[in-house]
């Protein structure tokens, strides 16, 4: 049997000749878990995804899972509890928070990955001595153990699917995430004939990893894929969502979902109105993948939805790079950050944060307002180092081979630099002798550098767990440079409100039958951003929440 519906966007009669118990949009790593989890308790699954590749911005990302008192833990010899894990997500709060969402994160992550480890291919290891981001916050951990990884998985498994699955424009897949500069301050990368080994056998690390073993389980329990064929309108009837129209190579159709629509289209910062409706603070730039533009969003307003966390991001310092070097012309900068012998300033010469702290919260220190000026105090700024710092460390991950990189700004004293960036050359040069002085009191009383024992962890690693691991002078002799860097998002945070199940909730707050939202299509996160992993354990927690809800509901009688 077939159904007919109105599609009122094109004034045209469609065909309603697909049907499914649960109906997802997107594949990134929630919608991903939310597919499976639906498919392994029984029902009919099928995923449609915008782009012409799955994944996501998940299969782009460094693949770590951050997971309060996660059962893996354990094996390290790692104390958590739920209790702790509720403090410190609530600490980071900052009152903006729920506490049932708290609840629901803190109390169903290790169910998740329990589930995950027991039913599908996914299998974890706890990384010990890697810290939350914010360790020294009531209910963090020092030592780790709460973020978690896979192990490098060979596409040759999944056939032709393997070429169905986005690409790192910014890394090797065939690194793992500690290999690469967003997962250590100063990587260490395999030998020549270790890549070539991976490059053989196709194994693949990061958000790659996960993305491939979550699409082989998703396969395996029968789960439908379609590309290139986002979702454009949901189906309601007498109030509930009963299917979604979907646009293909073919044009639209509609999609029949007995149970269930899970909404797993990620962020809306590649919509331009959206960010400048909602964001708390400018946006210069996403590394996430461009079909992020809204899509759930904009779908469930039309039916009422109310709306959460809209002006939050999972926010990152950036640098707009010439064309050519990557295919997204940014960078993501952590590590010449946060290692020993640089600095960031301001437009006023003069540093403004602990340059080793999260990255995300980094979002604060760039949306800083002059109320006098007007302005941002913070934006733009630049990290400053020297010569010997460059040969050490390179820049945004490269090995420094004896030609300055093309994102740099290079001159021989720094009064030369500072009239090439249009700052206070006096006010520069005092800022580096202050820092230095500083350093060589092993102490940073402005910013509390090297305090955390996350700064002490992302810093240097020969001298990780000291000071030194992020303090060190700039040198007197040049010649030096700098990087300007702007605010960029991984992702943003706001969509459709929901409740502890994912269920999108209506303006009157009662639940819309037959709809949810995960991932970065809704998430309830508030400002934080606990640590390593800190977007997908929460995201793929609300995805198995919702696969596992929807997969029991009474199927609407058509």
């Amino acid at each position: 049997m077939t159904y007919r519906c109105r599609n009122r966007l094109t004034k045209k009669w469609s065909t309603m000749s697909e049907s499914f118990d649960v109906v997802v949009l997107g594949s990134g790593a929630a919608a991903l878990t939310a597919a499976f989890t639906a498919a392994k308790e029984g029902a009919t699954v099928k995923v449609f995804e915008k782009n012409d590749k799955l994944g996501g911005t998940s299969a782009w990302s460094g693949g770590h899972v951050w997971i309060a008192n996660n059962t893996q833990m354990k094996a390290h010899g790692l104390e958590d509890s739920v209790e702790e894990g509720v403090t410190y997500l609530t600490a980071l709060g900052h009152g903006r928070v729920e506490d049932r969402f708290v609840r629901a994160i803190v109390e169903n992550g290790s169910k998740m990955v329990d589930y995950l480890e027991e039913n599908s291919h996914v299998t974890w290891d706890s990384i010990p001595g890697l810290p939350d981001y914010h360790p020294e916050h009531p209910g963090g951990k020092v030592g780790g153990g709460r973020t978690l990884g896979t192990p490098l998985f060979p596409y040759s498994e999944l056939g032709e699917w393997g070429a169905l699955i986005e690409v790192n424009p910014y890394y090797s897949p065939f690194l793992s995430m500690d290999e690469t500069p967003i997962g250590a301050a100063v990587p260490k990368p395999p030998t020549d004939e270790e890549i070539a080994r991976r490059i053989a056998s196709d194994e693949r690390g990061q958000g790659a990893s996960l993305v491939g073993l979550l699409v082989k389980s998703a396969l395996e329990v029968g789960v439908e894929f379609a590309v290139s064929t986002p979702g454009v309108e949901l189906v309601v009837e007498d109030g509930r969502v009963v299917g979604v129209i979907v646009e293909g190579p073919d044009g639209r159709h509609t999609v029949r979902a007995k149970k269930g629509v899970i909404l797993g289209t990620g962020g809306f910062e590649w919509n331009k109105e959206y960010v400048n409706t909602f964001l708390r603070g400018v946006l210069h730039g996403a590394a996430s993948i461009p079909t992020n533009t809204g899509d759930a969003l904009t779908m469930t307003m039309k039916i009422g939805a109310a709306l959460q966390g809209m002006s939050e991001a999972w926010w990152v310092p950036i640098a707009k790079l010439p064309e050519g070097i990557n295919s997204m012309n940014l960078a993501m900068i952590n590590n010449d950050r946060t290692v020993p012998g640089s600095i960031m300033v301001n437009s006023r010469a003069k540093r403004f944060t602990n340059e080793a702290a999260s990255y995300n919260a980094f979002g604060g220190a760039f949306h800083q307002l002059d109320p006098s000026a007007f302005g941002y105090i913070n934006i733009p700024a630049w990290i400053i180092h020297d010569h010997d710092h460059l040969v050490k460390h390179g820049s945004n991950g490269e090995p420094y081979a004896g030609e300055t990189f093309p994102w740099l700004v290079e001159a021989p004293t720094l009064r030369e630099l500072a009239d090439k960036l249009g700052i206070d050359a006096d006010q520069l040069e005092r800022t580096v002798a202050t820092w230095n002085d500083n350093v060589a009191k092993r102490v940073d009383p402005d910013f509390h550098r090297g305090e955390s024992a996350h700064d002490r962890w992302w810093g240097d690693p020969y001298n990780k767990g000291v000071p030194e691991a992020t303090l060190g002078p700039i040198g007197e002799n040049g010649p030096y440079y700098a990087m300007e860097l702007s605010p960029g998002t991984l992702g943003t945070k706001g969509g459709p409100k929901i409740d502890e199940d994912a269920r999108v909730i209506d303006l009157e707050g009662h639940v819309i039958p037959g709809l949810y939202a995960v991932g970065n299509a809704s998430s309830p996160f508030g400002p934080g951003y606990p640590g390593p992993g800190g977007t997908h354990g929460p995201n793929m927690t609300f995805g198995w929440l919702a696969g596992k809800h929807a997969a029991v509901v009474e199927p609407t009688a058509h």
